[in-house]
Formats: structure tokens, C-alpha cells, sequence
């Protein structure tokens, strides 16, 4: 179901296997499948919905819903020209809260830039109920024919803005436990034994001996001494736990930067060039490999891709930093199998290492 009270962002991409990974990525952090939608060629028939199917129109009718019929609209053209040139759109519903997530990443995915097809921008954030801009959309100013006669340039200066914010830097953690050890001690205990002793006589018997001759009963009582065990707990030691704060002094620097415009005249009819500043995600290495190693097979160089771009991401992943790629396979494996699950890892390990190697500088 699509959310009533949120937004919709779009996302256009290259190929079915980055508008998928993007769409895992997409699911794996919370966002309902369900409100996960990809269009192009073949959509429809994998993990994710299309709007072809659920909307009267098809995705071109979704599109003039959303940005409306005026044929001047250049998002909407712009969109219908991406699907147009083989291009596949990636829209997700959210929510507000959910906006900043999506675009983070989908923006880690290499979007296309619709207005140049080339270049990375970040997504604009779209306002509850309203549609957002294609991600990896630049926001251009063009003359359009005979009707604009001037065109502007902003100049835009960036001020340095300085705040401080509370930071966990780490801590302690006193835990408190009863341990038993063995202990012994030596004690000398006494105990007592009765002897009696008979010893033979030959003596003629007195007055004391006859008046013995009556009934008599002796006892005598045998002690032992047995230890005895107490116990007593004794207060040894406090272990007090507390913080000291302390105040520094710290020199902020960085740069800013500034758009300076210089006007220049020029000779003859005035000519015009427009140019999208912008980095490309640049896999020519990767394509490259794939052609050794796999050109003969008959495989598509988009299959492989995510795992060549899953293998450099996890090589700059600080969790893994100072290791071998043999060292963390085993869970590389097991999150390549979450966020993948229809890719078998035995298939796509070398191109994985490959990217991890690139990154790493072993390759």
C-alpha cells in the first residue's frame, strides 16, 4: 500500500541490476516492499511491483499525475525521456521521517542525472504529499527558444557556520560479581583414647583389697575435638565510579567557496556552451575485468556489476580496515547473501575480491 500522508521519490538508473540493488538496499532499511516500484523494460516480473500494471496509463499516465499534463513540464519530460533511452525509474513511497534514509540510499547507487546523463547531485527533499525530483537531478537554468531574451547566473558565497555538538568518545563499565575460591587452613585438633592395662600381682591380700571385693563401676570418657567453620564478610575495598570535565580551546578551519563570474566580450556573433559540473561513477576498470574474465561466456556485464561495486564499498568499510579479504569472506558472504538474495555468492565472489583488491591496491 502506499503511504496517504507522505512523499514519493524517484530515482532513474542505467540498467534492471542497479534499480534491484538499490531496491534490496531500499528494503533491507525498513522501507515496505510493497511501496517499492521499478519501470522499464521486463519491470513487473521480478521481486518488485510496477506502476505499468496498478496505474490507468501506465507509468506515463503515473507521471502526468504526479507532475501534471503541461507538455513544458520538464521533469515529467525528462522522465518519460529516461524510460525512453532504456533507462529504468526506481520510485519508492514514504514517509516523512523515511526521506533522508531513502535518499542516502539511493544516492549510494549512482543515479542517472536526467537533465545531463552524467554526474551525481543529491535528491531534493520533497514536501508531504508532493513527488521529489528525479535523484542525481541537477537544478540547471536554460533559455527555452525565442522566449527567454536573458539568461541570469546566481553567485552564490558559502559562509562558514561553527557549532559544537556532544559526542560519545567512549567510557567505562565497572561490573560487580561474586567469585568463590578454595581456601584451607591447619588446625590440631586433640582427641583422647581410654586404656586400661591389666598387670599380674602375687601379693597377700589387705583389709582395702576385701572391702573392694563389692560390686564397683568405673567410667571414664573419651573427648575428641572436631573444627568448626564460620564464616564473617568483611568490606575490603570501594571501587567509586565519576567523571572530571574539562574545557578546551579549538581552532575551527576550513575553506568556503564562491562563484566569481567574469564577463568577457567576444568578437562576431555570441555563441553560448552549457556545462553540468558533476563526478561520474567511473567502472571502466570493472569492465574491463569483466571482459577477461568473463567475455567469453555470454554474460551480461550488468550482472556482475553490483558485485564488483558491493567489493570496493566493503574495502572502505572501517570495519574491515587493516584486514585481508580471506579474513572477513565468511561475513562478507553472509551480508552479500542479505542484500542480494537471488545472486550465489560462489558465483560472484571473484568479481567481489576483485573490487575489494582495486580499493585496497592489490589489484
Amino acid at each position: 500500500m502506499a503511504y496517504t500522508t507522505g512523499s514519493t521519490i524517484v530515482a532513474a538508473f542505467r540498467n534492471s541490476s542497479d534499480a534491484e540493488a538499490a531496491a534490496t538496499d531500499l528494503q533491507s532499511a525498513g522501507i515496505d516492499r510493497n511501496n517499492i516500484y521499478i519501470e522499464g523494460a521486463g519491470a513487473g516480473s521480478g521481486t518488485f511491483g510496477s506502476r505499468t500494471e496498478k496505474h490507468e496509463g501506465g507509468i506515463t499516465g503515473w507521471l502526468k499525475s504526479v507532475f501534471g499534463a503541461d507538455e513544458e513540464d520538464s521533469d515529467r519530460v525528462n522522465y518519460e525521456r529516461a524510460i525512453g533511452q532504456g533507462n529504468y525509474l526506481l520510485t519508492v513511497d514514504v514517509n516523512d521521517d523515511q526521506v533522508d534514509r531513502v535518499e542516502e540510499v539511493l544516492n549510494r547507487h549512482s543515479p542517472v542525472n536526467i537533465d545531463t546523463e552524467a554526474g551525481r547531485a543529491s535528491i531534493s527533499q520533497p514536501t508531504a504529499g508532493q513527488t521529489s525530483k528525479v535523484a542525481g537531478q541537477a537544478d540547471t537554468a536554460r533559455a527555452r527558444g525565442a522566449k527567454n531574451t536573458a539568461e541570469s547566473i546566481p553567485v552564490v558565497q558559502e559562509e562558514l557556520q561553527v557549532g559544537k555538538r556532544r559526542i560519545l568518545r567512549g567510557g567505562v563499565r565497572v561490573y560487580s560479581r561474586v567469585v568463590e575460591r578454595p581456601v584451607e587452613e591447619k588446625l590440631d585438633l586433640q582427641e583422647e583414647k581410654v586404656r586400661v592395662e591389666r598387670n599380674p600381682v602375687n601379693r597377700p591380700a589387705t583389709a582395702a583389697d576385701l572391702a573392694g571385693g563389692k560390686e564397683q563401676v568405673i567410667e571414664v570418657e573419651e573427648y575428641a575435638e572436631q573444627p568448626v567453620v564460620s564464616k564473617q564478610a568483611r568490606v575490603v575495598e570501594e571501587v567509586r565510579v565519576g567523571k572530571d570535565v574539562s574545557k578546551r580551546t579549538e581552532t575551527v578551519r576550513d575553506s568556503v567557496r564562491r562563484t566569481e563570474v567574469q564577463v568577457e566580450n567576444i568578437p562576431g556573433q555570441a555563441g553560448r556552451t552549457e556545462s553540468t559540473a558533476g563526478g561520474t561513477y567511473n567502472d571502466e576498470d570493472f569492465r574491463r575485468e569483466f571482459q577477461t574474465r568473463y567475455g567469453t561466456t555470454g554474460e551480461s556485464y550488468d550482472t556482475y556489476s553490483p558485485a564488483y561495486r558491493y567489493g570496493s564499498e566493503m574495502a572502505s568499510d572501517p570495519r574491515y580496515k587493516g584486514r585481508s579479504f580471506n579474513e572477513v569472506e565468511s561475513d562478507l558472504r553472509s551480508d552479500y547473501g542479505r542484500r542480494y538474495p537471488n545472486s550465489a555468492w560462489e558465483k560472484m565472489k571473484d568479481s567481489v575480491r576483485y573490487g575489494w583488491n582495486k580499493i585496497t591496491g592489490k589489484a
